[in-house]
């Protein structure tokens, strides 16, 4: 049996945090939730996740900032991370890529297709193609 993937969902509502984790563990994910930044780091002091799922919006500090520092450090650097973003407008895409996401999800989630999303984001060959597009632009 393999070992389940581990999902650190950076999220602030606490209604989307509960969908979130509802529909990826029902998936079979392992998931942890953080509110903010600042809880988000001690999650990542403890454990790598395989994926992080980051709110654009966020108290404090914005998501594609935080996205953006933890791509500049060595210790998370390779975290696959997929912006949530409720602005889902022409160009936010880019902006998502340009800051180290390697895509975005729209929200509200659509909980048909939330869990086939993340997966297609976990698969190896998606992570690279945008990574290696992502580094050309």
């Amino acid at each position: 049996m393999s070992e389940r993937r581990l999902v650190l969902v950076v999220e602030d509502n606490e209604a989307n945090q509960m969908l979130a984790r509802a529909v990826l563990e029902r998936e079979g994910y392992e998931v942890e939730v953080a509110g903010s930044p600042t809880e988000a780091r001690g999650h990542l002091s403890e454990r790598v996740p395989d994926l992080i799922l980051m709110d654009v919006q966020l108290p404090g500090q914005d998501g594609l900032s935080f996205t953006r520092d933890l791509k500049a450090s060595a210790a998370t650097s390779e975290i696959p991370i997929v912006a949530l973003t409720a602005h889902a407008m022409r160009g936010d895409r880019e902006v998502a890529i340009r800051a180290g996401c390697i895509g975005y999800i729209a929200k509200p989630i659509d909980t048909r297709t939330f869990g086939e999303q993340v997966r297609e984001f976990l698969e190896p060959s998606h992570r690279e193609f945008d990574v290696k597009r992502s580094a050309s632009a």
